[in-house]
């Protein structure tokens, strides 16, 4: 079943990175905690440029790993800072491209039991399902189990966690009520009011560094460079703290 999966994402990929070169536009690997701001940035770039950003969304680990099997985007927005590197190390990406676009912000959310003082909630633990993202292949689910660990609670809660394969579906867990509380990306949360949440303090995980890298793919591209280069303009930046991120 995960080869079926693993072999129907790449298709897609392959298929959107199809639609960006017939069109003359770029395609775009977004980690899915990137959706909303990614959407609002390829709208305004469109606007400015007159170029089309193709963005497929998704967990890093499994964009890095087509991307390592050939799949035709031309840039990777990831969720953290490694993976890009490797692509470079790699000889897929351009060395002199990457940068951290965004710093990403963990959140403990939650519709139905308040967790404003989140500490509080995890250790009185009165909750059937925790959710975060796959740690494996999602930054953010990493950073969920720093926290858990470094708050001393991962043993008692790890029986009820629940995975989602990515961010976005983490956060769908808590938003359908599967789960009564999880960790989020803060910028999922930009136009969210429902529930209460908990900003978990930077210093109980790793920096969520996202960098962004141009594929060799895009080398050559005008309209990909383009995107690169507009992701670090005041626009888009302006954009990027709109939801949450922070920016060097």
């Amino acid at each position: 079943m995960k080869r079926i999966l693993a072999a129907a994402l790449l298709a897609l990929s392959i298929a959107t990175g199809a639609q960006a070169q017939q069109t003359g536009a770029t395609s775009v690997a977004v980690a899915a905690n990137f959706t909303e701001p990614a959407k609002e940035i390829a709208a305004l770039f469109k606007q400015r440029t007159g170029y089309e950003a193709v963005l497929s969304f998704g967990a890093s680990g499994p964009f890095y790993t087509q991307i390592t099997q050939d799949a035709p985007f031309q840039i990777f927005l990831s969720a953290d800072d490694k993976r890009p590197k490797d692509v470079v190390d790699n000889g897929l990406g351009v060395a002199d491209s990457r940068y951290t676009y965004a710093i990403g912000k963990l959140v403990l959310w939650s519709k139905s039991i308040d967790v404003t003082k989140g500490e509080e909630a995890l250790k009185a633990n009165a909750f059937n399902k925790l959710s975060i993202a796959n740690p494996t292949a999602a930054p953010y689910g990493a950073a969920a189990l720093d926290a858990l660990k470094a708050l001393g609670v991962f043993s008692a809660v790890e029986p009820k966690i629940v995975q989602g394969n990515t961010i976005a579906q983490a956060f769908q867990f808590v938003e359908t009520g599967n789960a009564e509380l999880g960790f989020v990306a803060l910028s999922q949360l930009a136009n969210v009011t429902a529930g209460t949440r908990w900003i978990v303090p930077q210093n109980l995980y790793k920096p969520i560094r996202q960098d962004v890298v141009l594929l060799k793919k895009g080398a050559g591209d005008a309209a990909s460079k383009a995107f690169v280069a507009f992701l670090k303009g005041p626009d888009a930046r302006a954009i990027i703290q709109k939801f949450g991120y922070g920016i060097e």
